[in-house]
């Protein structure tokens, strides 16, 4: 049977001179394996990606960075006086016919509509679409939506204007 006592590695005297013990040699074997675990244990924490997720939304009234949107869509069958952009998101805003910087042009002798607006939306979950909601359209069933999207751009903030 193999001699536990041999691997004593915590003798006090030199080796010629002393004698393992079962003790020592238990202890010895118990710290080797400690830190064999150790070893194994950090590596493997090394070597493990650590992903750390953070979500937060800024406050529209302290934080005034806003994504600059331009767009400009042709709606050949739609006139303009009916058409208006609805702009809503989860910070509380919520403009029906938003007006600012948007023009409508008549095309097809003024049976459709080239709209072209530049506007700021927060950054939050929301959306904006162009739609009838302005104009009080009743009967959405007599509305051809069918659109041609000539631009739909987020913009630096010095690009705002308008481009003729």
């Amino acid at each position: 049977m193999f001699d536990l006592r041999r691997l004593d590695i915590y003798r006090k005297v030199p080796k010629d001179l002393t004698q393992p013990t079962l003790t020592g040699a238990l202890i010895s074997v118990f710290c080797v394996l400690f830190i064999v675990f150790l070893l194994i244990s950090e590596f493997l924490m090394f070597i493990t990606p650590e992903i750390q997720s953070e979500l937060f939304v800024d406050d529209p009234n302290t934080h005034h960075d806003r994504i600059p949107v331009r767009l400009n869509l042709t709606m050949p069958h739609t006139k303009c006086d009916i058409l208006g952009l609805d702009i809503q998101d989860n910070g509380g805003r919520h403009e029906v016919g938003h007006t600012t910087e948007t023009s409508k042009i008549p095309v097809d002798g003024g049976a459709g509509c080239r709209f072209e607006t530049v506007f700021s939306i927060n950054q939050v979950p929301g959306n904006f679409h162009v739609s009838t909601h302005a104009a009080g359209v009743a009967s959405m069933d007599q509305i051809n939506f069918q659109h041609i999207v000539c631009l739909f751009a987020f913009v630096k903030s010095s690009s705002m204007k308008k481009q003729e």
